[in-house]
């Protein structure tokens, strides 16, 4: 059986990408000797269509079985036509999720666990892991952009957030998921510094392109 993971590094021992269709990574993992082979993934910077151009390519090789964080509902239905088997909820390393799977541990899930047109918009760049809860906003108004998980902060550009975003009735929590146990608090440490270090990343690369656009202007 190919199971594949959505993984932060081309390593088994890498933290699961909390994103599907904007992971780093996909390691295809033979479940049986373990050997796996690492793709970048080429969708992370795809303006629209992250998901279902993602789910292609899990298909096109083969895989069996997703195990991943979130997936929205076209890459879900894309999955379930190909005959893929969606698990989501997943944290931990790639190597972990895939031993929780073999051990029969986890079940497949019934429907996606992210609403459409979550994550980034135009930016080209992929979406920041999970957000921060609600929260009451500053306006409405920059586009419909990023995600989810900063609240209604600043309008619904950047309102709903940044990413896969935490369950809002239980903020800045690591989501246990559907079909995981609840998270170790190691495990939810590991999660939350591999979402800060995707956050900094992220906010580096929007000063720049701001940066950029402000010398155009001029």
């Amino acid at each position: 059986m190919k199971i594949v993971v959505t993984a932060s590094s081309p390593e088994l021992s890498s933290p699961v990408d909390p994103r599907f269709g904007r992971c780093a990574y996909f390691l295809f993992v033979d479940s049986e000797t373990m050997q796996f082979e690492a793709v970048e993934n080429p969708n992370v910077s795809s303006a629209s269509g992250a998901g279902i151009q993602s789910a292609q390519l899990v298909a096109d090789k083969g895989a069996n079985v997703l195990l991943t964080g979130s997936c929205g509902p076209n890459a879900f239905r894309t999955l379930q036509a190909a005959g893929v088997e969606v698990l989501v909820g997943l944290t931990g390393s790639a190597q972990e999720a895939v031993q929780m799977y073999k051990s029969g541990k986890l079940q497949q899930a019934a429907e996606p666990n992210v609403p459409p047109h979550s994550g980034m918009a135009n930016y080209g760049n992929p979406p920041m892991g999970p957000g921060f809860g609600r929260g009451s906003g500053m306006g409405r108004g920059m586009g419909r952009g990023m995600g989810r998980g900063m609240g209604r902060g600043m309008g619904r550009g950047m309102g709903f957030g940044m990413g896969s975003g935490f369950p809002p009735d239980v903020p800045g929590t690591m989501p246990p998921g559907p079909n995981i146990p609840q998270a170790t608090p190691e495990e939810e440490l590991q999660y939350l510094k591999k979402q800060a270090d995707l956050l900094r990343q992220q906010m580096e690369k929007i000063t720049k392109r701001i940066e950029e656009i402000e010398k155009k202007s001029k």
